[in-house]
């Protein structure tokens, strides 16, 4: 975090009269894509909320979703990482995503994660998911469980298969900490050429690598940072917006972190960016998603609740390490 504070004060410094790369590179309705859209903006990847006995709580989801649809999110990712998309059955995640599309404003992309472990199971869900025309778009994940074989060729052929059958367009996920996979920026470049393969969603926080993707794909391959901790340097490097956990409970700041990013105000970007790592750090890595669940739950207009077994929620400790981290940093989270 040191040297994620260090790169900001320099930009803050180097900000004036400097046009930035990644304000050159915004969504062209020149695509050479077969089913591009605009995925650019803001995106919370909602938890999934459940009652006591492990259901579904879409009445608790509308009320989360009364709060969400007041922010300036350009849509949501359903069944996510933080939606506990593993726990969840077929059958509810189809459920799931229909009342997404319900409860979001009209206006909004839904980015709906379909990656299963084998490519048939894939293809078939997003071909289901497509027909009913509850999603714009399928976040695919990495097969991984026989990590050992998941090498760069597996991978490519994975995507490209899925890719060639889906009638939606896909997005490229990439998360290493629950992978153990972390996509290299050839293959990345490679699969970025599919006209079916519009995006990616990178979660590892290198830079230095989402640089390198961005700088080397075609303009209309479209890149996501996949945290708040990361976002304005990936903004500043070309990103077109981010896939952001904290954006469930700090939604009003980081929607203002893109505006002032596209703004040109880096000075206020700079300042607001420091203030979000550390509350971003909270509910990803150090407490995953029962982290991001107790912070919803302390914070007014939303509803965390219970995980889905094995996940516990957070032990009273360690909440109260994460209300501490949030007032620190000038967020208060007690109703």
């Amino acid at each position: 975090m040191k040297q994620l504070r260090s790169v900001f004060s320099g930009a803050s410094v180097a900000s004036k009269n400097l046009q930035w790369y990644g304000s050159s590179r915004c969504f062209s309705n020149k695509s050479t894509k077969s089913s591009s859209i605009d995925i650019s903006g803001v995106y919370p990847p909602i938890p999934t909320p459940f009652t006591s006995n492990g259901q579904i709580d879409y009445v608790k989801l509308q009320e989360n979703f009364h709060t969400w649809n007041a922010s300036d999110f350009a849509g949501y990712v359903v069944m996510g990482s933080n939606g506990e998309a593993v726990s969840l059955k077929e059958d509810e995640k189809l459920d799931l995503v229909r009342n997404v599309k319900k409860m979001s404003k009209p206006t909004s992309t839904i980015i709906a994660g379909l990656g299963l472990p084998t490519t048939e199971q894939t293809i078939e869900i997003c071909n289901r998911v497509a027909e009913e025309k509850t999603a714009n778009a399928a976040l695919i994940v990495s097969p991984s469980f026989y990590k050992g074989q998941m090498n760069e060729l597996v991978l490519r052929k994975f995507y490209e298969d899925v890719a060639d059958n889906s009638k939606l367009p896909i997005i490229v996920y990439s998360v290493p900490a629950n992978t153990n996979l972390d996509l290299s920026s050839s293959l990345v470049t490679a699969l970025a050429q599919h006209p079916n393969i519009i995006g990616l969603k990178d979660s590892g926080g290198d830079i230095a690598k989402i640089s390198e993707i961005v700088y080397n794909v075609p303009k209309d391959f479209q890149v996501l940072a996949g945290s708040a901790g990361f976002m304005l340097p990936a903004l500043l490097m070309g990103c077109v917006g981010g896939i952001c956990a904290l954006a469930n409970v700090l939604g009003d700041q980081v929607c203002l972190l893109y505006r002032l990013f596209k703004d040109n105000d880096l000075k206020k970007a700079v300042a607001l960016q420091q203030s979000l790592i550390s509350p971003n750090y909270m509910v990803t890595r150090r407490f995953g998603v029962p982290g991001l669940k107790a912070a919803m739950d302390l914070k007014q207009g939303l509803y965390g609740g219970v995980c889905r077994a094995p996940l516990l929620s957070l032990n009273d400790v360690d909440e109260k390490v994460l209300v501490q981290t949030f007032a620190k940093c000038g967020y208060p989270l007690v109703r």
